[in-house]
């Protein structure tokens, strides 16, 4: 009798999942009452609602988009000396022996460009930055650097409309000349540390302080 209970709840629920009529083997319904024929039926139907994820659980995360990092700030030009911005030159020409290339890189920026610096025979003793002058008192400005011990040993600046009459009003003192090719002409004071490269027309292209 428990088997036949069992066998009629299994007939009734397995027509919903094929929806066909379901007859139980040995017999049929018309030969053997105890054969029993199920047709499923809209009171049978069952609904089966399946668990939904949440919105949150179902969104997925954009992934992150790696960015640039930040240049760094440029570092802050140190405030130019009073005695500096009066004659950029001449405060230069007291550095010598004691300034580095990092002092000058904290003064005047970094350098546009580089060349090497000889002595008399062809042997390179050092290393000549070339800076633009923040007092705009001179076109450029270059150091030079000994190769030895990286200190400052030389200043060259490229002054703007300044003649050879110019340099012996505000520079007395004895002259050495030295003729040079295409018509200059180069001047080194014998009482003081200057040297000034005169054009023909008599235009200074540049003063040499060590």
């Amino acid at each position: 009798m428990k088997c036949y209970r069992l066998l009629l709840a299994v007939s009734l629920v397995c027509p919903l999942f094929w929806g066909e009529t379901l007859t139980i083997i040995g017999g049929s319904p018309e030969k053997d009452p105890g054969v029993v024929s199920v047709k499923p039926t809209a009171a049978d139907s069952v609904i089966i609602s399946l668990p939904v994820p949440s919105p949150k659980a179902a969104a997925i995360k954009p992934l992150a988009v790696p960015t640039e990092p930040s240049p760094a700030p440029a570092a802050p030009r140190v405030a130019l000396p009073s005695e500096f911005q009066h004659e950029s030159a001449m405060y230069l020409q007291r550095l010598i022996g004691t300034w580095t290339l990092a002092d000058a890189r904290a003064l005047l920026g970094e350098p546009i460009r580089q060349r090497p610096s000889y002595e008399e025979d062809k042997s390179v003793v050092g290393q000549i930055y070339a800076f633009p002058d923040p007092s705009k008192r001179y076109k450029e400005m270059e150091l030079d650097f000994d190769a030895d011990s990286g200190l400052l040993h030389g200043v060259f600046v490229y002054p703007q409309g300044l003649t050879w009459q110019d340099c012996r009003r505000l520079w007395s003192g004895e002259v050495s000349p030295t003729e040079g090719p295409s018509g200059r002409t180069f001047y080194s004071y014998t009482n003081r540390h200057l040297d000034v490269l005169v054009d023909r027309g008599g235009n200074v292209i540049s003063l040499g302080l060590y």
